[in-house]
């Protein structure tokens, strides 16, 4: 792998995929492929100037100038979906316009312009609804609750079936909850904002019991890149989680602890119900073995990951960086 396309390269988990890839030995080009409807500049203002970087600004609905931007390239790395998971409540159509379509288009794309490999962001919200179970990649029946799950469910059946047809290699990882600098939405994401605005008191979706693996982004970068370098299988599916859990009150907790909020002086205000919204998963359990197997561990607990992104958001916050 020494040329990639990143599509979505400008989101939060895709300047960082960036970043990662030119420090890499060996990596010759590294081309974005993005709309900056969520992705920012500044995400990769810290590898602007480097000559390997190319930014091509562009739809992943345009198969022709999609397929046109990954010719060239060995490995596209898929992250571009649609970010806001509970958006299909009054939007029902979204996860298939801006998940499914595009799936579709990346894997057609890579077809028609020679790419060896495809690394696909799926998620947990495929295997639906199991409570406590911690499911494993082989679980079965898949079940969806969410518009959301079932796009990127169909993501990884069109990636397998173009693996199978037309020898493009596809890895697709079924991520926890990422987290890390530059976030630009998540449930940290909204205390964080929340709080700055009113530090009185903070309205929390469900009854905070949610309970969910939160990964940082170096993380999710380097399980991705392990399973790209040693699996060669034409299709294999990855769970990349942590090993412990947190919940939503946790969190708030944290976040108010990140910015330094007197203790009493918050009120948490809960809408009720056990989950945020319909669709939401509130308890999820992944079973990690298998990438794990490949030697992969994270370096960050639940808890380490999310201190220490709640905290670049805060810096982000106060520098205006959050309404860029």
């Amino acid at each position: 792998m020494r040329r990639f396309v990143v599509v979505g390269g400008a989101g939060f988990i895709g300047g960082h995929f960036v970043e990662t890839l030119l420090a890499r030995e060996g990596t010759e080009r590294v081309t974005v492929y993005d709309n900056f409807s969520s992705g920012r500049r500044w995400h990769l203002a810290g590898v602007a100037d480097d000559p390997r970087l190319d930014v091509v600004v562009g739809e992943v609905g345009d198969l022709d100038q999609l397929a046109a931007t990954v010719t060239g390239h060995d490995t596209v790395i898929h992250l571009a979906s649609n970010p806001d998971i509970a958006a299909a409540v009054t939007n029902p159509a979204i996860d298939f316009d801006q998940g499914t379509v595009l799936t579709h288009h990346v894997a057609e794309a890579a077809r028609r312009g020679g790419v060896r490999l495809v690394l696909y962001a799926s998620g947990s919200g495929i295997y639906g609804d199991l409570g406590e179970v911690a499911a494993a990649e082989d679980h079965g029946p898949l079940v969806p609750v969410s518009t959301y799950g079932a796009s990127k469910l169909a993501g990884e059946a069109l990636l397998s079936s173009y693996a199978y047809m037309f020898g493009i290699s596809a890895r697709c990882f079924r991520f926890g909850n990422v987290v890390g600098p530059r976030q630009t939405h998540g449930v940290g994401y909204d205390f964080v904002r929340r709080l700055i605005a009113d530090p009185t008191r903070l309205r929390i979706l469900g009854d905070g019991r949610q309970s969910k693996s939160y990964v940082y982004v170096s993380d999710v970068i380097a399980a991705v890149l392990t399973a790209a370098e040693q699996v060669r299988d034409p299709f294999a599916v990855f769970n990349v989680a942590t090993e412990d859990y947190i919940t939503v009150t946790e969190i708030a907790e944290l976040a108010m602890e990140v910015l330094a909020l007197p203790d009493g002086s918050t009120t948490l205000e809960y809408t009720g119900g056990d989950r945020g919204w319909k669709g939401d998963v509130p308890v999820v359990r992944l079973n990690s073995e298998r990438i794990r197997a490949l030697g992969w561990k994270n370096e960050r607990s639940c808890r380490e990951a999310l201190r220490d992104s709640l905290a670049a958001m805060v810096v982000d916050a106060r520098q205006g960086r959050f309404d860029e």
